[in-house]
């Protein structure tokens, strides 16, 4: 298993319509809103043999009121 996560920034005043967006496509694990330059962060587990990026341009950056995205990996939980 692989955890990743997206930090997503929104079209102005869609947040919420992002975060019911991807909640209804129940790929996200965890999804929270935050504070900075990103308005949503989601946390996504993944096997192994599923391709990332292909995964968050197909299934996240689908949704029509994101703007922009940032893919963090994640290596190690402690």
């Amino acid at each position: 298993m692989q955890t990743f996560f997206v930090e997503i920034k929104c079209k102005l005043g869609k947040t919420y319509d992002v975060a019911s967006a991807l909640a209804d496509r129940e790929i996200a694990s965890e999804i929270y809103s935050i504070a900075g330059d990103y308005d949503i962060i989601a946390k996504f587990h993944l096997d192994r043999e599923v391709d990332i990026g292909r995964f968050v341009a197909e299934k996240v950056q689908t949704i029509p009121e994101i703007h922009d995205t940032k893919t963090i990996i994640t290596f190690k939980a402690f």
